[in-house]
């Protein structure tokens, strides 16, 4: 969506504040021996205590209430049985509605102790993504994220999940315009003041091809090599975006 009233930033500055606190309480929760559904039920806690749904849920009829991923598994991740191990490579995966308004946000945690190949990649997507902030401004073009990202990637020796992308947010959860990870020619569309979108690096230690799992919802990457994810919602200005799921 475009914000064209105050009332509307009010809206997604309480939906983004919902996310980051539980993404907060997730982070702080992610430990071994933790199973994906008790990660589940901390997040429906803090979607209670403040009004909110689960936006995967509502759109998608997800089975859930937040998105957890492992090690090979990109995105979109059921909560169950799992319990998780020290070392694994962790995707939390929140989206909010609250009062008519969605965000989104994602962040990759390790409990235990890392591998280094892990915390590299981990590193990775986070820096990518500060990276991209840069040329989020009102005037350049959507590609220039994709085209910043995909660089500084490849860069560090691992590979851009093409299949995956960013996306416009508001009033549901995938809206105009796609925000590619990658530099995709045919996107031309250009950043407004005002627009509301994702920026999200997914990205494999391996080879970028991906498939779904057979819960018919979980991502997982072909070659079995580990994913990392880092996302946050934001207003578009012609400065610095306003990260509305960091604050």
């Amino acid at each position: 969506m475009s914000i064209s009233h105050p009332d509307e930033l009010a809206g997604l500055r309480a939906a983004g504040r919902v996310v980051r606190l539980t993404l907060d309480a997730l982070e702080a929760a992610v430990r071994p021996g933790i199973t994906t559904s008790e990660l589940d039920a901390v997040a429906a806690r803090v979607f209670d205590e403040h009004g909110a749904k689960s936006a995967p849920a509502l759109v998608y009829g997800f089975p859930g209430t937040v998105l957890i991923s492992v090690n090979d598994e990109v995105v979109h991740g059921v909560p169950g049985t799992r319990r998780l191990r020290s070392g694994d490579v962790v995707k939390l995966d929140v989206t909010v509605e609250k009062d008519g308004f969605m965000s989104d946000a994602a962040r990759t945690v390790i409990p235990g102790a890392a591998s280094d190949l892990a915390r590299r990649l981990q590193h990775c997507a986070r820096h990518a993504f500060d990276l991209a902030l840069r040329v989020a401004r009102a005037g350049n073009r959507v590609s220039e994220i994709g085209r910043v990202v995909e660089r500084e990637v490849r860069r560090q020796g691992f590979s851009v999940v093409r299949a995956l992308s960013g996306h416009g947010i508001g009033r549901t959860i995938h809206e105009a315009p796609s925000v590619p990870n990658y530099y995709d020619r045919r996107q031309r569309d250009v950043l407004t003041e005002g627009l509301v979108i994702t920026i999200e690096p997914l990205i494999t230690a391996g080879a970028p091809d991906v498939f779904e799992d057979r819960d018919r919802w979980t991502i997982r990457t072909r070659d079995g090599s580990l994913a990392a994810h880092h996302e946050h919602t934001m207003v578009i200005n012609r400065g610095a975006p306003e990260l509305l799921t960091a604050a």
